[in-house]
C-alpha cells in the first residue's frame, strides 16, 4: 500500500462506529506524525494497538453467540452476525468483519508499508 492508501484506510477505521477510542487516538497520532521525525514511533504504536484491538473471527464468534450480543444488537441481528462470522470462517476468513476490524486488518496485513 502507498502511504496515502494507509492514511485513507486509517481514516476509514477511525470513522467506523465500532472503532474503540484507544485505537482512534493512536491512529490519529500516526496520521499527524506522517512525514515527521516522529512517524516511526507513531507507526510502531499504531501497529501495536492494532494487534491488540483487531479481533479475529474466532474471537467474535463467541461474542455474537452470547447473551451480551443479543442484549446489544437484538436477537435477530446477533444471530445474523453469528451466521455471517461462521460463514467467513468457513470461507477462510481470519478477521472480524466490522468496519473497524476490516480496516485494521488491512493495515496489519500491510505492516511492511509503514516503513519510514
Amino acid at each position: 500500500m502507498t502511504k496515502q492508501e494507509l492514511i485513507e484506510t486509517a481514516k476509514a477505521m477511525i470513522a467506523a462506529p465500532s472503532c474503540c477510542q484507544d485505537l482512534k487516538t493512536v491512529a490519529q497520532a500516526w496520521i499527524g506524525a506522517v512525514g515527521t521525525a516522529g512517524e516511526k514511533a507513531a507507526a510502531d504504536a499504531l501497529l501495536a494497538e492494532l494487534k491488540e484491538d483487531v479481533c479475529s473471527i474466532d474471537q467474535v464468534i463467541p461474542f455474537f453467540e452470547s447473551p451480551r450480543a443479543v442484549q446489544y444488537f437484538g436477537e435477530a441481528k446477533a444471530k445474523e452476525f453469528a451466521a455471517l462470522a461462521h460463514k467467513i470462517k468457513a470461507d477462510g476468513g481470519k478477521w472480524c468483519f466490522c468496519d473497524a476490524c476490516a480496516a485494521g486488518a488491512k493495515l496489519l496485513e500491510n505492516a511492511d508499508s509503514f516503513a519510514c
